[in-house]
């Protein structure tokens, strides 16, 4: 199998061929990868592929892994249920 057919998103279904594709033409952060391709914006939120994407972008531009600008993350930072939000709605509104 040819290692750029290889899966890095799998939530975005993206391959390594995709995610390189994006770099070559320009892309220089996990973000702007993301804004382009969607890449971390699936169900795990970039944590299954945002280190794979980040060993990319370090081989490619060959700079050290710590150097390779990691995306922001808004809350929140883990899924969780809708359930959840609305008891948290339901107990403010028993407090007025």
């Amino acid at each position: 199998m040819n290692d750029r057919a290889t899966i890095l998103c799998r939530c975005e279904d993206l391959t390594r061929e995709q995610i390189l594709a994006c770099i070559e033409s320009g892309c220089h952060t996990i973000d702007e990868i993301k804004r382009v391709t969607r890449a971390g914006m699936g169900p795990c939120q970039g944590r299954t592929c945002r280190m794979l994407i980040a060993q990319e972008l370090a081989s490619y531009y060959h700079v050290p892994l710590e150097e390779v600008l990691m995306p922001t993350f808004r809350p929140p930072v883990k899924p969780i249920s809708m359930g959840i939000l609305a008891d948290a709605y339901d107990k403010e509104g028993e407090d007025q």
